[in-house]
């Protein structure tokens, strides 16, 4: 079974709701798919042992074949490519490496080479299978990150992917493979409004979900309402509590602290069963 966690916005309590779910099950792999911010493996403290680069290929251009027609650089959605008088400019950081150019072009010009963007590491913690993926600092495209992250996905094990924040296209990428989808909001008017975002992404992906609320008694009641009315299960609820968030700053997972929050996130684990079943 594959859990994702996610959140319309980014400080909900994501990471700590899934770091402790996989903490209370045990057996399990474990994918942060943050790749512009990972912090899980502060709380799941994995010894990374390997790491892999992520790479994505972009055109080079054989100048000896090229006649500077321009027919790449009006297909390239992205702007990827250039014309400028006998010369022709990639600009490799805005390739999607869709390969359209090479397809385009009338001359055969264009070859490929390949750029990293980023790594993933792979680690374990006692039955926790670890992995994270780091996208380079300036880099813009997240996805090939959480893709090659994806691969490394083992059908027959437990999951659990940590999600990024929002609802764009790598939030996409990284739910589209779920069994089910924890929601983790907050109850502000901000949790609300993104909440009600990010439930709209998973009804359209046709994921079944559930909220989690996150910092509960800090604001009003009206998560809680929206949940009701759109028969939205609320699976837990997390207090808003100074020794939570002392051991969140000392990067202690809960159930680590506490018996009663370990049995809290197994029953979590078991109600999600019940639902996927």
């Amino acid at each position: 079974m594959i859990i994702s966690v996610a959140s319309g916005k980014g400080g909900t309590g994501k990471t700590t709701v899934s770091t402790n779910l996989a903490l209370s099950i045990g057996k399990v792999q474990f994918f942060d798919c943050d790749v512009e911010e990972p912090n899980a493996n502060i709380f799941i403290n994995a010894k990374i042992k390997e790491r892999e680069n992520v790479t994505i290929s972009i055109p080079e251009i054989d100048k000896e074949k090229c006649d500077y027609c321009g027919k790449c650089s009006e297909f390239c959605a992205y702007n990827a490519l250039a014309i400028v008088p006998n010369n022709i400019l990639v600009f490799a950081e805005l390739c999607h490496s869709c390969g359209g150019c090479e397809i385009v072009c009338p001359n055969g010009a264009v070859n490929w080479d390949e750029r990293t963007i980023g790594i993933i590491e792979h680690g374990k913690r006692d039955n926790i299978d670890f992995y994270h993926g780091l996208l380079n600092v300036g880099e813009s495209q997240a996805i090939p990150v959480i893709k090659a992250l994806k691969r490394k996905v083992d059908n027959s094990k437990n999951v659990i992917i940590d999600v990024p924040p929002g609802t764009s296209c790598p939030v996409i990428e990284s739910i589209g493979v779920s069994d089910f989808c924890i929601l983790v909001s907050e109850p502000t008017p901000f949790g609300l409004h993104d909440l009600k975002l990010a439930v709209e992404v998973v009804k359209h992906l046709n994921i079944p979900f559930g909220v989690i609320i996150n910092r509960d008694g800090v604001g009003d009641n009206k998560v809680e309402f929206f949940c009701k009315n759109e028969n939205i299960p609320i699976l837990l609820k997390i207090p808003e509590r100074k020794k939570i968030a002392h051991l969140y700053s000392e990067g202690i997972a809960l159930v680590n602290d506490s018996r009663e929050w370990r049995e809290m996130f197994g029953l979590l684990y078991n109600k999600i069963q019940e639902k996927v079943g």
